[in-house]
């Protein structure tokens, strides 16, 4: 009688490259933060082989996951680059966020329990309290902010229940953090700091039509900001 050998499974990446790809995508991923590239500036996987001393493999991998959060174009027949300023994509990312996150937001404050109100107390503090530039990261927001800023939207939303739309959420979040970044720069006099205060305070005075409505506002100020439109009004 014949024996059937059954097909070995495919053996899993050693622990060691594992390690390296995820050391190069966090350097990629800071670098690109930090805009260390420019928009539109090529990222050579041969180049940053040779920099960060490890294979094209490894660099590959990375890069591929950069792609996939939105902070890297793949390009047919060119590699890879950084994502070139484009008012199309942002506003397209902008849509999809005043698309959701205030219906979400409704969700919250419809659904939301006391300990989803402390917690959303909680991270609209830390935010305030933490400095959006700091000496030694440059002219870009620092880390710490960065992600005292996600956390303080991400905890607003938190109180809807649905984890597929947090996911969402964070999807496009981290698809429009450069142009969070850039658009910092085209506007430094803007108050973010009074746009968040009011998204707290219509949070948890319940009233889930102005938060929706301050949310907007919040969200469609930094797509206008990039694209040289005008951002609307308080009033």
């Amino acid at each position: 009688m014949t024996q059937t050998v059954p097909t070995p499974a495919p053996a899993p990446a050693p622990a060691g490259k594992q390690m390296l790809s995820e050391q190069v995508y966090a350097r990629l991923r800071d670098a690109i933060m930090r805009g260390d590239y420019a928009p539109g500036d090529a990222l050579k996987p041969q180049d940053i082989a040779r920099q960060q001393g490890v294979s094209l493999a490894v660099v590959r991998e990375a890069l591929v996951r950069v792609v996939g959060e939105g902070l890297a174009d793949r390009l047919p027949n060119r590699g890879f680059a950084v994502p070139a300023f484009s008012d199309r994509r942002w506003q397209e990312i902008a849509e999809a966020r005043r698309t959701i996150e205030p219906v979400v937001l409704r969700m919250s404050v419809e659904r939301g329990d006391v300990d989803w109100e402390a917690r959303v107390r909680a991270a609209h503090h830390r935010l305030a309290r933490t400095p959006a530039y700091v000496p030694e990261e440059g002219e870009y927001y620092s880390s710490a902010w960065s992600k005292a800023h996600r956390d303080f939207h991400r905890t607003l939303l938190e109180g809807c229940g649905n984890p597929v739309l947090l996911e969402t959420f964070d999807r496009l979040w981290t698809a429009s953090e450069l142009a969070r970044r850039w658009s910092a720069h085209r506007n430094p006099g803007r108050d973010g700091a009074e746009e968040h205060r009011l998204l707290e305070e219509a949070v948890l005075a319940r009233d889930a039509d102005t938060a929706a409505e301050v949310l907007i506002r919040h969200l469609t100020r930094t797509a206008a900001v990039l694209t040289g439109g005008s951002a609307p009004s308080d009033r």
